[in-house]
């Protein structure tokens, strides 16, 4: 209920108890009054009743119904008499008059125990008639009888009386009453507003000045000031409150001051750190693309000097120099996924898929490794089918297989996918034998290079950044991640896919190397690219593999070497390319010009979110520098294929 205001709460406070005083008394007296005419009402009627029934006295004792039919004449000229009968002993009518529908039954009339009957809209009075006291012979003799007087009746008079006259002067007499109280409360209403005019004003008054202070209008509030009046009864009142209007003014003035130069100082820091953060992202950007050339260059060279003859101390040192290029290349990768996942440079393709070719292909990928740590890698089969990206779902899961590989020293992985048809999910769960994780850790570990026991950053016990780029990835989809393990016991990673009907018409998982045994030998590859270093690498390494390679630095030597009609059954582009040409432009004009679809693929070191974008809309596949000889070779064998 909404609150009453001042002003009526004033009204009401005054006019409440004049009207209840005015409504009792005005109920006294109407009661009073209304008594006061029932009883005249009763005792004119009785009065009437005894009048005509004396007057009968004669007529009743002699018989003269002439007589008694006059007397009931005259008695209907009375007023509110509407009906009149005399009646003898024996109970006949002598004579009666007036409204026959208000006749009653004279034997109820005659057999009631009291004089008078009421029945609307009427009221009935039954007189008995009695003989006079003084007998006839010793009236003219002046003598008074000495014997007790008849009380034998001679008849009985019944006389009918309306009630009409009677309720319109109660009727009347109730309305002037609410006349007079409706007159009252009026007179008391503008009495009350009249005198509480003085005291609301002022109130009302300092209550749009509290609002307009609410509001911050002070301006507004001071110019109230000077309409104040002292014979105001609550001047000092109002004085005080515009004082202290003029202390918040002050003190709101001197804040926003502050903030202005807080906030003035803040976007000055703001823009020092946004031009920080642009220098360091140019910095990083260039320093990956330089740092990724070199290492691009150098597990090229690595691969291929691999691939010679060695004695056996040389094949030892190029072991090691190989290990040591791909824990390089593997944090290159690392630090590339968690920033294209910051920037949600990674596009997402949610489609049906089946679980079983996601769970084979993990299986035909990390079988090897489990079992050159002499572990048990255990995938059971499942026929669900889930909804989402199945690149990164099974990048999701490589991550959690390849880490529970990591610590676990014996014993075995196992790898379950349960489905839930009533809450339509699907539950990819990696259990491990491993070291376990401490409860105070559970929420560290998906944190960027944080491992637990690996205080020496052993880099053979990994990065630290799989568990980070799983949770990253998983937010990216909308999946929830949940772990679970005890200390020395083992750890259980659980995923959460939505659940879907098989639909045999959805692409399979792609795998990550390609089955067909496409050999390379003899094929001719065109190799695009602007850094000489990563060139001769690049150029050796498919030789190695009995390619005939034919280099080109820009577009315009690439166009040179096709002016004679020769096609390269593939192109291998870098990106950045010299005179400001990218290499999408490079294989999209390579192609226009020979007017045949060549198959094509993309190399560059920068991590531009957008690049992945580029190439996927231009039908290209990209390659982020350091790129892994195996992964290059899958790559050609499926685009010659």
């Amino acid at each position: 209920m909404k609150a009453l205001d001042i002003r009526t709460r004033m009204l009401l406070a005054a006019l409440l108890p004049l009207a209840l005083i005015s409504v009792l008394l005005s109920v006294w007296a109407l009661m009073s009054r209304s008594d006061d005419l029932q009883i005249a009402y009763e005792q004119r009627n009785h009065l009437v009743a005894r009048q005509i029934g004396m007057a009968s006295e004669y007529g009743l004792f002699s018989g003269n119904r002439t007589q008694l039919q006059a007397l009931v004449v005259g008695a209907l000229l009375e007023a509110d008499v509407r009906w009149v009968a005399i009646v003898d002993r024996q109970g006949q009518v002598l004579a009666s008059g007036g409204d026959s529908a208000l006749m009653p039954s004279l034997d109820q009339l005659l057999t009631e125990t009291h004089g008078s009957l009421t029945r609307q809209p009427v009221d009935y009075i039954r007189q008995p008639v009695f003989p006079s006291n003084t007998p006839l012979e010793e009236v003219f003799d002046g003598a008074i009888a000495s014997t007790p007087p008849s009380r034998v009746s001679l008849g009985q008079v019944v006389v009918s009386f309306s009630r009409q006259a009677l309720n319109d002067r109660k009727r009347n007499l109730l309305l002037v009453g609410g006349l007079i109280v409706s007159l009252t409360l009026l007179f008391g209403m503008a009495l009350a507003v009249w005198l509480s005019r003085g005291v609301l004003r002022p109130i009302m008054q300092i209550s749009q000045l509290v609002e307009q202070i609410g509001r911050g209008e002070f301006d507004q509030a001071r110019e109230r000031r000077g309409a104040l009046s002292r014979d105001d009864p609550l001047y000092d009142l109002q004085v005080r409150v515009h004082q202290m209007s003029e202390q918040l003014r002050l003190a709101r003035d001197e804040l926003q001051q502050q903030v202005e130069l807080a906030t003035q100082k803040l976007r000055e820091k703001k823009e020092e750190a946004e031009a920080a953060n642009l220098a360091k992202t140019r910095f990083l950007a260039a320093a990956s693309h330089d740092l990724r050339q070199p290492t691009h260059a150098l597990g090229l060279f690595v691969s291929r000097l691999s691939q010679l003859d060695h004695d056996v101390q040389t094949r030892q040192l190029v072991s090691h120099l190989e290990a040591s290029v791909l824990a390089l290349q593997n944090l290159l990768d690392g630090l590339l996924d968690i920033s294209r996942l910051e920037a949600h440079g990674v596009p997402v393709n949610e489609r049906p898929f089946a679980m079983a070719t996601l769970l084979d292909q993990l299986s035909k990928d990390l079988s090897d490794v489990a079992r050159a740590k002499g572990l048990v890698l255990q995938i059971r089969p499942s026929t669900a089918w889930v909804r989402s990206d199945a690149t990164l779902v099974y990048r999701i899961v490589l991550n959690l297989v390849n880490n529970a590989i990591r610590y676990t020293q014996r014993g075995r992985v196992l790898v379950v996918a349960r489905a839930y048809r009533s809450c339509q999910q699907l539950k990819i769960q990696v259990w491990d034998t491993g070291v376990g994780i401490a409860p105070e850790h559970h929420q560290a570990v998906f944190g960027e290079f944080f491992q637990v026991s690996n205080a020496a950053r052993d880099r053979t016990k990994g990065l630290g950044l799989g568990l980070s780029i799983v949770q990253r990835t998983a937010d990216l989809l909308g999946l929830a991640v949940h772990l679970r393990s005890r200390l020395g016991l083992g750890t259980c990673v659980t995923v959460t896919l939505p659940l879907v009907e098989a639909d045999p018409n959805a692409l399979a998982v792609g795998a990550t190397e390609d089955s067909t045994p496409l050999e390379l030998t003899g094929v001719d590859v065109l190799v695009i690219e602007d850094d000489a270093l990563a060139s001769q690498a690049l150029t050796v390494l498919l030789q190695g593999w009995g390619m005939r390679v034919f280099e080109a630095g820009s577009l315009a030597q690439a166009l040179e070497q096709m002016a004679n009609g020769w096609v390269p059954g593939v192109i291998i582009s870098d990106y950045r390319l010299q005179d400001e040409v990218n290499g999408i432009e490079a294989i999209e004009s390579l192609r226009r010009e020979l007017n045949v679809g060549v198959a094509a693929c993309l190399m560059s070191g920068d991590s531009q979110p957008s690049l992945a974008q580029q190439a996927q809309e231009a039908g290209l596949t990209l390659l982020q520098k350091p790129v892994r000889p195996a992964k290059l070779r899958s790559l050609l064998r499926r685009l010659l294929a």
